[in-house]
């Protein structure tokens, strides 16, 4: 059993950052890529970033690219966004994801982000 508790989500102005963190409860984590997804009201969900098991293979959207950086630490079963020069294009509510051996997602229940201008 998988649980992915998110939190840090809050309500900024642009150009203002923010860190989320995001809690994984179960087994096997630092063997498992993570990733941020986001989705805006009205718009699909889209993967925001993705790391590998290791932490060193990192990918993220165009839209953050030289403003959030993911990373993870394996000894406390945590990962992390670290969001920089937010914009209002920014806000979304943001979940945290991982897979099984099979491909099966996991996904928490969100934490909201809200860039204003």
């Amino acid at each position: 059993q998988v649980q992915l508790v998110e939190s840090g989500g809050g309500l900024v102005q642009a150009g203002e950052s923010l860190r989320l963190s995001c809690e994984f409860r179960g087994n096997i984590f630092s063997i498992r890529p993570m990733a941020w997804y986001r989705q805006a009201a009205g718009k699909q969900r889209e993967l925001v970033a993705r790391i590998g098991s290791g932490g060193l293979t990192t990918n993220y959207a165009d839209s953050v690219k030289g403003r959030f950086t993911i990373s993870r630490d394996n000894t406390k079963n945590m990962v992390y966004l670290q969001m920089n020069s937010l914009k209002p294009e920014d806000t979304a509510v943001y979940y945290c994801n991982t897979q099984n051996q099979f491909g099966s997602d996991y996904w928490g229940k969100g934490t909201p982000v809200t860039v204003s201008s």
